[in-house]
């Protein structure tokens, strides 16, 4: 049986043009071409290849599919695992310093959904891993205030585009942990990704909201405007994991300062799904961190924590938050204190903003 000879294509000159007439095909028009466009290359007339004769048997050799394998144009939900898979279990750690360990301790916690049925094991954090957060977000503290406000925009919208492709994995786990309908988590994750673009638009705003120029007696000019305070400790609250969690850190971060997260103890899984957004969102790491384990054990190690500027005590309960508020004064922290239950679905506004923000006032003399 013979079979039709090959053709291959003549390699250009190095150095040929390609532009012109005959560089319509690829090829210069002084290789393989004649002036005129006429082709120089020779023609070769291949016969036309024999039949091969039918093997008897030949429709029984054909490969089949692997079983289970799904026909085409079947009905198979995007995503869901082949028969007789093993799905990939999640291994949900801690978020410090742009880096996924897990806790120093290596023990974990079981993480129950609304039904009381298990849903996973979270990393159960220690002081150390504490200590460790707080050194990651005093590190990071320079790089990220220093930033330009509009950079710093830019980013926590980058976060809300990140969210949006990871919509249908937040839904579920908020879901789980609530008890309720995939159209209201929807919606709640719907809102937590509105309130990234939110605080995004306010970097470069907040200085002209806050600041002044002061009248002063005097030939001088006398200018307020806010710094950052520095290291934030934050308790997310432990109803909606999500949104209450983003409504916390945004404005922490939006107004420059670095945060360390203790996640919600009922909850954390969306919160380390967060971290997982925040890992590939232009962020860098140490700007936030996260936490999850025991709040008993955590919060009074971070309240009188030397190198934390700030406390957001949201998450915490009336008696614990008094405790916590008294350790904070120790060290001069800014304290955050929530008056009653917050609405997480209200707008913001400032009142997030302001706590951690320190008004630096600069006094100049004015030339005669």
């Amino acid at each position: 049986m013979s079979t039709p000879p090959e053709h291959p294509e003549p390699a250009s000159a190095p150095g040929a043009q390609t532009d012109g007439p005959g560089a319509a095909d690829g090829r210069p028009e002084s290789a393989g071409r004649e002036p005129g466009g006429a082709s120089a290359r020779p023609e070769v007339h291949a016969e036309p290849a024999e039949l091969a004769e039918p093997v008897e048997g030949a429709e029984a050799t054909r490969p089949t599919a692997p079983a289970g394998a799904a026909r085409a144009g079947a009905d198979v939900p995007l995503g869901a695992p082949a028969a007789g898979r093993i799905p990939v279990r999640k291994t949900y750690k801690l978020y410090v310093g742009g880096a996924f360990p897990r806790s120093e301790s290596g023990r974990c916690y079981p993480v129950t959904a609304s039904d009381g049925g298990h849903l996973a094991n979270a990393a159960l954090a220690s002081r150390k891993d504490a200590r460790d957060a707080v050194v990651a977000a005093r590190k990071a503290f320079s790089g990220w205030s220093g930033r330009t406000a509009y950079n710093r925009g830019q980013i926590l919208y980058r976060i809300a585009e990140v969210m949006e492709g990871r919509r249908a994995q937040f839904a579920a786990e908020i879901a789980e942990a609530d008890g309720i309908g995939a159209e209201k988590a929807d919606e709640l994750v719907s809102a937590a990704i509105d309130r990234w673009v939110y605080y995004a638009g306010w970097p470069d705003k907040i200085a002209q909201v806050l600041g002044a120029a002061n009248p002063v007696s005097g030939p001088y000019f006398n200018l307020s405007k806010p710094e950052p305070a520095g290291v934030v400790a934050v308790l997310a609250p432990p109803m909606g994991p999500l949104l209450g969690l983003v409504s916390v850190v945004a404005p922490v971060i939006a107004t420059g300062n670095t945060a360390v997260v203790l996640a919600s103890e009922r909850a954390p899984l969306p919160a380390v799904t967060l971290a997982e957004a925040l890992a590939v969102s232009d962020l860098p790491g140490g700007v936030v961190n996260i936490l999850t384990g025991k709040a008993a054990d955590l919060a009074p190690h971070l309240a009188s924590h030397a190198d934390v500027d700030g406390l957001d005590l949201t998450g915490a309960g009336p008696d614990s938050a008094a405790e916590l508020e008294r350790s904070a004064a120790d060290t001069l922290k800014r304290v955050l204190r929530p008056a009653g239950r917050e609405d997480w679905l209200a707008t913001p506004g400032t009142a997030r903003m302001t706590p951690f923000l320190e008004t630096k006032t600069v006094w100049h003399p004015v030339g005669t």
